[in-house]
Order: C-alpha cells, then sequence, then structure tokens
C-alpha cells in the first residue's frame, strides 16, 4: 500500500473528518505516498498538510473540460488502493477514471447514485453513526489502528503562526469567533440575534466578538446586520486569510460560536471550545465529535425526544433557538471550560 489515492472533493467539513483517516493510515504506513482529489475550496484547507503528498483538482464548474482534465491526471498514476469516500455518482466517475487494483468504497446501502458499482471493495454496512465515525470505518477495514483520532489541522508553518499573530496583533481582548453562516440558509441563525450575543460577549464575557466566515451574499448581508445593530462593533475577518487564515483565528479563540458547518469541526479539530446551534441536521450524526457536547443548542429535537440517528432533516428549527439559550452556553464555557482551554496566545495589546 504505497500509493494511495483519497476521493473526496468537496463539503469542509467532510474534509476534516477525512483527517484522522489519514492520520491513521500515515501513522500505520509512514512512507505511504498519498494523493488527495479535491475541488478548489476545499484543497485551501489542507493544501501544505504535512501528510498530504499530492493534491489534485478537480473544477466540477468547468464542466466537461473539468471532468477530461482530471482524467488524464488521473491515468497517468498508477496506485496501490484508492478510496472512495463520497457517495454520488461525480465522485463514482472519478473513482472509475483511476488506475488501481482495489477501489474501496461505502456498502452497496449507504452508496447513492450507484456509487457501489465503481469500486472493487466495499465496507460492511453499519448502523447509522457520527460521520467521523463513519470514516474510520475505512481503517478498519484496512487493519489500521484509528485511535486516537488526530487531525493534524493548526498553522504549519512560520509564516501561518507570523499571520496569526499579525491579526492577534490588533486586539486586546480573548477572542470568540462567530460563524455568521452556513451553506444552506435553513442551516443559518438570525443575524439580529447574533448581534445580541455579540453585545454580550464584550460587556458580559469579557470577549472580542469576531465575525468569520467567506464572503458569500448571505454571510456578506449577516455581516451587515450583525455591525449595524451590536452596540458596540465587532472586529469583521470574513474572506481574511482564505481557510488556512480561518485555521489560525479558531485556533486562537478562547471560544466559537457556529451553526452547523464546516469551521464547526475545524474548531472542534482544534480542540477549542465550540457553542453550536443545530437544527437543521441530525446532531447525533454531525454535531461536535465527542466533546463539547454540552454547549452545543439542540433544536432538531422537541423537549424531551430522544431521536435516533438518522439523515432525516428538519428545516425552519433555527429560528426556535434564542439568545438566552446561546448565552447559557456560554456562561457554561466560562464556568466549565475557560480556566482549562485558555487562548493559545496571548495577543498584543493595541496601542
Amino acid at each position: 500500500m504505497d500509493r494511495v489515492c483519497i476521493v473526496m472533493m468537496s463539503a469542509v467539513g467532510d474534509v476534516v473528518h477525512v483527517l484522522p483517516l489519514l492520520t491513521a493510515l500515515k501513522r500505520a504506513h509512514p512512507g505511504m505516498q498519498v494523493t488527495w482529489v479535491l475541488q478548489p475550496g476545499p484543497a485551501g484547507l489542507v493544501r501544505g498538510h504535512p501528510l498530504v503528498d499530492e493534491i489534485l483538482l478537480f473544477d466540477r464548474t468547468s464542466g466537461l473540460a473539468g471532468f477530461c482534465a482530471i482524467h488524464r491526471a488521473l491515468r497517468a498514476r498508477r496506485f496501490d488502493l484508492v478510496i472512495d469516500l463520497q457517495v454520488y455518482l461525480k465522485a463514482g466517475l472519478i473513482t472509475a477514471f483511476t488506475r488501481a487494483p482495489v477501489k474501496l468504497g461505502f456498502d452497496r446501502a449507504r452508496a447513492r447514485d450507484a456509487n457501489w458499482l465503481f469500486t472493487t471493495h466495499r465496507i460492511p454496512p453499519h448502523p447509522m453513526q457520527h460521520v467521523q465515525d463513519q470514516y474510520l470505518e475505512f481503517a478498519d477495514w484496512l487493519g489500521v489502528e484509528s485511535r486516537p483520532v488526530t487531525w493534524g489541522l493548526g498553522p504549519w508553518d512560520a509564516a501561518e503562526r507570523a499571520w496569526q499573530q499579525g491579526f492577534l496583533s490588533r486586539i486586546d481582548r480573548p477572542i470568540a469567533p462567530i460563524v455568521v453562516a452556513t451553506s444552506k440558509p435553513v442551516k443559518d441563525w438570525l443575524p439580529e440575534r447574533w448581534a445580541e450575543v455579540a453585545d454580550a460577549l464584550w460587556h458580559d464575557f469579557g470577549l472580542q466578538p469576531v465575525l468569520v466566515g467567506a464572503r458569500s451574499p448571505r454571510e456578506v448581508h449577516a455581516e451587515r446586520v450583525i455591525l449595524e445593530r451590536a452596540r458596540h462593533t465587532p472586529i469583521s475577518a470574513l474572506g481574511q486569510g482564505g481557510l488556512r487564515g480561518l485555521v489560525g483565528i479558531l485556533d486562537a479563540a478562547a471560544l466559537v460560536l457556529s451553526p452547523d458547518t464546516g469551521p464547526l469541526h475545524i474548531t472542534v479539530a482544534l480542540d477549542r471550545p465550540v457553542v453550536s446551534l443545530i437544527a437543521y441536521s441530525n446532531p447525533k450524526r454531525v454535531g461536535p465529535y465527542r466533546k463539547f457536547g454540552d454547549l452545543m443548542v439542540d433544536a432538531y429535537g422537541d423537549p424531551g425526544e430522544d431521536y435516533p440517528i438518522s439523515m432525516e432533516n428538519r428545516p425552519d428549527r433555527m429560528p426556535r433557538i434564542t439568545v438566552q439559550q446561546v448565552l447559557d452556553r456560554v456562561e457554561r464555557w466560562r464556568t466549565h471550560y475557560a480556566a482549562s482551554y485558555p487562548p493559545r496566545r496571548t495577543p498584543a495589546p493595541t496601542s
């Protein structure tokens, strides 16, 4: 198993969940050469990762030309193993482009779009579980020990550390990044409520709220509403430093506040406390992995409901989350986590 190709192209959160599998493989086989097929956006998160030897970009926005380009790149390489971690047709087609005796994917019950037809081997069927554990099933099939679960996602080099310190140098309080929006409107919280939370973070908890994310139209709209409504203007870092800059900001946080989106999982991977707001997707499947669950606001289930792990989505529930519920979790952070998880770096005072 000298040459391995990973097919997981999109969704930042899923890319984060692949990293413990990558770490386990490299821990068992240090000389393994890993090629990862990624779309340009999430590729920014792992570009430079010390365990990723090569990234092949698949630009699906280019249509047929994108498929032709990745086909040429993959046909020029041979692998001992291909791991297809996505269950859709596009991933199946790209897996079919690869040359390898073993193409490992999900079992037929979990593979969609007949994705299982493009693999030669499949992991056994398994009851629904957290996405992170689902990916670690591949390590089990390969006979690789996946514990401890480690991501290796923090700032990697002097340039990233310098960017992080430069960002922090203008702030004289511990930072509390707020992830203002997600990839789906149904998973977003109301920006006017974020503005109330931001004021409380400043006045009641001694934290500097920092707005983080990209600069999509919905994120820019949320930023505008929060900045207009907050009595103490938060710092906005939307779009600053790309995904690696976001990692630097989250890594330095005292506390992060996030709905169900990629930065939530980045924060857990960095071992920083996070107040998560989840209502659309099942928290038992996509919530913070094995830590900070007591800081989660769960509006997915009804009061007292012991819902099963599933892929069922429940729209229109994010407005159920109140400002007071979020601040109650922030108070729990202060009493249960703040002393044990101090900011990793002391910001330089402003002049």
